[in-house]
């Protein structure tokens, strides 16, 4: 599914905004504020807009290493390996992957030995048989979804 040039503009401005009103949206597009409810729903039900909550920052709560965890799990595990990472706070994210490991986390930590309870923790099941972990020194490029949104709204289909 594809987005047009007036879905992109919402989604531009509600992450610009975030704590603005839709009539005010609705303003600042040029367009009814039915049919700014209207285009929020249908993002919303396609999965292309998935939530309205705030960003946070873990470094601002003293997270102050970000790091990716590639995972090999036992074969036929990846079910518990998954339940055990579910508890692990720490633990932002986990994908699946191909290549020689089959998975990857990102996770965050106080400290390098903070780094390494969560790592332990991973490796006290037996679904999961290695981790290797590499510290982030600096972010290159910031999540972003601004120039994904303008593209799509082209039509762009890649390079």
């Amino acid at each position: 599914m594809t987005i047009d040039q007036l879905d992109a503009r919402l989604i531009t401005t509600l992450r610009t905004f975030p704590r603005v009103g839709l009539l005010e949206v609705a303003r600042q597009l040029g367009v009814a504020r039915g049919t700014v409810q209207a285009r929020l729903a249908k993002l919303e039900a396609r999965g292309v807009i998935t939530g309205h909550g705030p960003e946070v920052d873990p470094a601002a709560m003293g997270y102050a290493i970000s790091a990716f965890i590639f995972v090999e799990l036992a074969q036929g595990q990846l079910a518990d390996a998954v339940a055990v990472m579910e508890a692990i706070p720490e633990l932002l994210e986990a994908d699946a992957i191909s290549g020689p490991q089959d998975l990857i986390c990102r996770v965050v930590a106080h400290d390098t030995e903070h780094l390494q309870e969560i790592v332990n923790e991973l490796l006290a099941t037996p679904a999961i048989r290695r981790c290797t972990s590499y510290i982030v020194l600096t972010r290159q490029v910031p999540p972003r979804t601004a120039p994904l949104i303008e593209a799509a709204a082209v039509g762009r289909k890649g390079r």
